[in-house]
């Protein structure tokens, strides 16, 4: 299973949120470039990227830095989210040398746009599920819907997503543990791989999602946990390794 260190993009800063809240963030860098060669240098595999500002704007508002960082690591595959709502958005950020594209709110509200750009784009995408309490949260989290998480994901099985970001928002930002059982469940459901987001916050963390990567769960995104110190990201990934070899 991958750990995967989150780089949230604020003001041209790297931040973390709590629970999706804007005004509850902490700054961990003034520089998103160096922060993406740090993880680099310990290992990281992948690299998940948010654009929190595109989020709430609809479109990228951090896209210049996110190209900064593709274009540093050229061989390094990365997924971006934040603002993805247009083919021109897909089509300019796979130039730059992004691996995939997260598709969240737009997801939810055309989900006919993501069987669109999975063939258009084949391989590069990937749908973004946000829920609290099981229900499909959009907009950076400020919009809480009657939307099923389960059910919306299983409308995406057979358009061809490469796979689902889960992030539980009521675990986010908050190191109080994964959600393993909601994110098993929902892995279980389909048959495209689960990337779990929310709440790792230590090994025993690592421990319980890799004693349950056989359902479908593939990696997890890792965010406040590895900044903060209470999950050292290089000894996470190894055992995460050792447990899923």
């Amino acid at each position: 299973m991958l750990l995967i260190p989150a780089i949230d993009l604020k003001d041209g800063k790297c931040v973390r949120l709590r629970q999706g809240r804007m005004e509850d963030d902490t700054v961990f860098s003034d520089d998103p470039v160096a922060m993406a060669r740090h993880w680099v240098e310990r290992g990281a595999r992948r690299l998940h990227l948010v654009d929190l500002n595109g989020a709430f704007a609809g479109e990228p508002v951090n896209g210049g830095i996110v190209k900064e960082i593709a274009k540093e690591f050229p061989d390094l595959p990365i997924q971006i989210g934040g603002g993805i709502r247009s083919p021109e958005i897909i089509e300019a950020y796979l130039g730059a040398g992004v691996q995939w594209l997260i598709i969240g709110t737009k997801a939810v509200r055309e989900p006919e746009f993501v069987g669109e750009m999975c063939k258009r784009f084949p391989g590069h995408i990937i749908v973004g599920l946000d829920a609290k309490d099981g229900m499909v949260a959009t907009d950076g989290w400020a919009n809480v819907t009657d939307v099923n998480v389960i059910d919306l994901a299983r409308r995406f099985e057979n358009d061809g997503v490469s796979s689902i970001v889960y992030t539980d928002i009521s675990r986010d930002g908050m190191l109080q543990g994964v959600n393993v059982e909601a994110t098993v469940r929902l892995a279980e459901s389909m048959s495209i791989p689960v990337i779990a987001s929310g709440g790792i916050t230590n090994l025993d963390d690592v421990r319980d999602l890799c004693a349950r990567s056989s359902s479908g769960i593939e990696g997890a995104i890792t965010g406040r946990a590895i900044y903060e110190g209470t999950l050292n990201f290089e000894a996470g990934q190894q055992l995460a390794d050792e447990l899923t070899a």
